[in-house]
């Protein structure tokens, strides 16, 4: 079963942080750090919003009002862009790599069964089982001597029907986790700036 999907093109993602975070990081004095939470629904890493600034700007201030679980809340909203080399990544807008997910998910309840230990399951914003496929997907990985994902991109239906009897949702989107930093070929801020970034305050 193919596992490495090579994709040879870049794409522009944006990320949410804390203004103090985004700066520093636009000024080469720190880098992203990868979340690593069990609700992560893409596993550990770096996420950015595919070609969705203004997603990324509800996001920020929703963490500033507490509305979305953060180990640290955002103070002040700040949203960075990104060029991401996709690298060999787990596109799971495409049929091959769904497959890979399926059979990682076969393994996983196979291992539960035997083991007797109960199923994660995915509950509103804590998606505890699809995180645990990821995480098992890179040990396979790992165990046998394949190479490793360098992003994971994929669709999310959140939100409501945007009118009744839609299959489209309110903020469906695309997320991109970056496993590997060295992808992230650069940052900037995205025009408008009192657009995007609102809060933005000239030095």
């Amino acid at each position: 079963m193919p596992v490495s999907h090579h994709l040879p093109y870049s794409i522009i993602g944006f990320h949410s942080c804390d203004k103090k975070v985004g700066i520093r990081v636009l000024n080469g004095l720190d880098e992203l750090r990868p979340s690593n939470n069990p609700w992560d629904w893409l596993g550990p890493g770096i996420y950015f919003w595919e070609q969705n600034p203004v997603r990324a700007l509800e996001y920020a201030k929703e963490s500033v009002q507490g509305k979305q679980i953060n180990k640290v809340r955002i103070k002040e909203p700040l949203v960075l862009g990104a060029i991401v080399e996709l690298g060999n990544c787990l596109n799971l807008v495409e049929a091959r790599s769904l497959e890979v997910l399926k059979s990682v998910h076969t393994v996983l309840r196979n291992m539960m069964l035997q083991t007797g230990a109960r199923m994660p399951e995915n509950k509103g914003n804590n998606r505890a089982l699809d995180c645990t496929v990821i995480l098992v997907l890179h040990q396979l990985l790992k165990y046998a001597g394949l190479p490793a994902y360098d992003t994971i991109r994929c669709a999310f239906p959140e939100g409501g029907e945007i009118y009744p009897g839609s299959a489209i949702t309110s903020r469906l989107h695309i997320q991109v986790c970056v496993l590997q930093p060295e992808c992230i070929l650069g940052y900037f801020l995205p025009k408008p700036i009192h657009y995007y970034n609102p809060d933005l305050q000239a030095a």
